[in-house]
């Protein structure tokens, strides 16, 4: 993690099933500046595959994703310019 932790918004999604975090972190970028940093946790198995996707297909940058105890932890940069249909 970075120095600058106390700045990054975290979506909590422990609990909620697909695409719940996708949904929730999708929501949560709109508010945030271009290259800002989001920290997602999940419970949801499938969550890691589907950010990964969802950054993927939208051009945000999928920093680190790590499953501990249960919970993914997924750190992602927000993307500098939006692409054409992505959201």
């Amino acid at each position: 993690m970075s120095g600058h932790d106390t700045d990054v918004r975290v979506v909590d999604c422990r609990g909620l099933a697909c695409p719940e975090p996708v949904w929730r972190t999708r929501q949560a970028m709109h508010d945030l500046a271009a290259g800002a940093e989001l920290e997602v946790l999940a419970t949801d198995p499938m969550a890691e595959i589907d950010l990964a996707v969802f950054c993927q297909r939208s051009g945000h940058e999928l920093l680190h994703a790590d499953t501990r105890d249960g919970v993914l932890r997924a750190r992602i940069r927000v993307r500098k310019a939006p692409r054409q249909g992505a959201d």
